[in-house]
């Protein structure tokens, strides 16, 4: 004797609740949509306008800076041999792709990740949210932005800022959470207001690893901009999409070590911000 248990309808609440959502809040949606279109251009019009060779100083001087002269001379080299392929443009599309991303994500990251590094309770309730939504596929990000933005860059952007900002919320928490808790002790016996503790002990002792997971975010946003070329997102992951809808392994391949190229650079640049100066070089 068999029993047929019900099943429970979770892909059609899921649906519900998207439709529900896209229909009450589209005048919502329309506006976060233009404001971030428009700062797509505005940002790609700005790097695009710049000569190749005036940006490609830009990078090798801010390299040069953060960090030091052998990665002034390899972001010269990675992005002469993206411009020889051919990639500039695209490369800067991404570019632009990373950074809003980026800036939103860390926008809504630290806030957050203060907040729950102060709050037990919260904390206790945010980490496994945190957990649901580094475990949830990339590709499953993609599906809600497009009925919310339609297809192209301000959906990809959407789906990256949810996909990259977990990292910077964690690092955050954790890094305010690892500060001795004698040096707590002795803001208070100083008379410390808990701003003054935040922003005066707390966050300047965890800047490291809030920097280490800023890194992070950014390695998933450029991961997952390329995945979003899927729904029509430009930059190199169009190159590396096309390249495999047209059965050219080599202009794929091209792509794919742009995107290589541009990785490394924003992570060592990242990873320079960790280091104090006398580190550097």
């Amino acid at each position: 004797m068999t029993f047929d248990i019900p099943r429970i309808p979770l892909g059609r609440w899921i649906e519900g609740g998207l439709d529900w959502l896209t229909t009450e809040y589209s005048m919502v949606t329309r506006g976060i949509s233009r404001v971030t279109q428009t700062g797509i251009a505005w940002l790609n019009d700005l790097l695009m306008w710049l000569p190749e060779w005036a940006l490609l100083a830009a990078i090798a001087a801010l390299c040069w800076k953060l960090a030091n002269i052998r990665l002034a001379i390899g972001a010269v080299a990675g992005l002469a041999l993206i411009w020889n392929m051919g990639l500039w443009n695209p490369m800067i599309e991404t570019l632009t792709l990373v950074v809003i991303a980026t800036l939103v994500a860390v926008v809504i990251a630290l806030p957050v990740g203060i907040a729950a590094a102060l709050s037990e309770r919260l904390y206790r309730s945010i980490m496994p949210v945190l957990d649901f939504m580094q475990t949830m596929p990339a590709f499953v990000y993609l599906i809600p932005a497009i009925p919310f933005f339609g297809i192209g860059s301000v959906s990809a952007i959407f789906a990256t800022v949810i996909f990259s900002m977990p990292p910077a919320i964690r690092f955050t928490t954790l890094g305010i959470r690892q500060v001795p808790v004698e040096l707590i002790e002795a803001a208070d016996a100083y008379g410390a207001t808990r701003s003054q503790k935040l922003f005066k002990v707390q966050l300047p002792l965890s800047l490291p690893t809030v920097m280490a997971g800023i890194n992070q975010t950014i390695m998933l946003a450029l991961s997952m901009v390329v995945i979003a070329a899927m729904i029509g997102a430009d930059g190199l992951g169009s190159e590396v999409w096309r390249a495999i809808q047209r059965l050219r392994p080599g202009d794929g391949f091209e792509a794919g070590i742009a995107v290589v190229i541009l990785a490394m650079l924003l992570d060592r640049l990242t990873q320079s911000l960790r280091k104090p100066r006398r580190e550097k070089g």
